[in-house]
């Protein structure tokens, strides 16, 4: 078995914390979704907070250079903090989530790929 770098396992540990942000953005948009019919200031906070969750991790994917998640998870803040239909809002909010998750999951692999040795050919 190859081992990785401690590059490769720093980048590892990062892609995981977005993971972990994107799950709970995920449980955001779920508890959105199952409060339709709840009066509008709890819609308001959980939008709120949605767009807050989606804001700070925009920032710290702007620093760490991993695909286009901080521009997706950008659009998505807009999307939360902006007024308007319900069901358009949870719609493009889950797709975007399903869009970080994928695009997660493609960086930690090609992170968990060990480097190939000095003076051998890439696969």
């Amino acid at each position: 078995m190859e081992k990785l770098t401690a590059d490769q396992y720093r980048r590892i540990a990062e892609i995981e914390e977005y993971l972990r942000v994107a799950d709970k953005v995920k449980r955001l948009v779920a508890e959105l979704e199952s409060n339709r019919a709840a009066q509008s200031n709890v819609i308001q906070g959980i939008s709120e907070t949605l767009a807050r969750e989606l804001s700070q991790l925009r920032q710290r994917a702007l620093t760490s250079n991993i695909g286009t998640i901080a521009d997706v998870a950008g659009a998505m803040s807009v999307m939360a903090g902006r007024g308007g239909g319900l069901n358009m809002k949870i719609r493009g909010l889950a797709d975007g989530v399903n869009s970080l998750v994928m695009q997660l999951d493609a960086a930690l692999k090609s992170a968990s790929t060990p480097e190939p040795k000095k003076g051998e050919k890439p696969a």
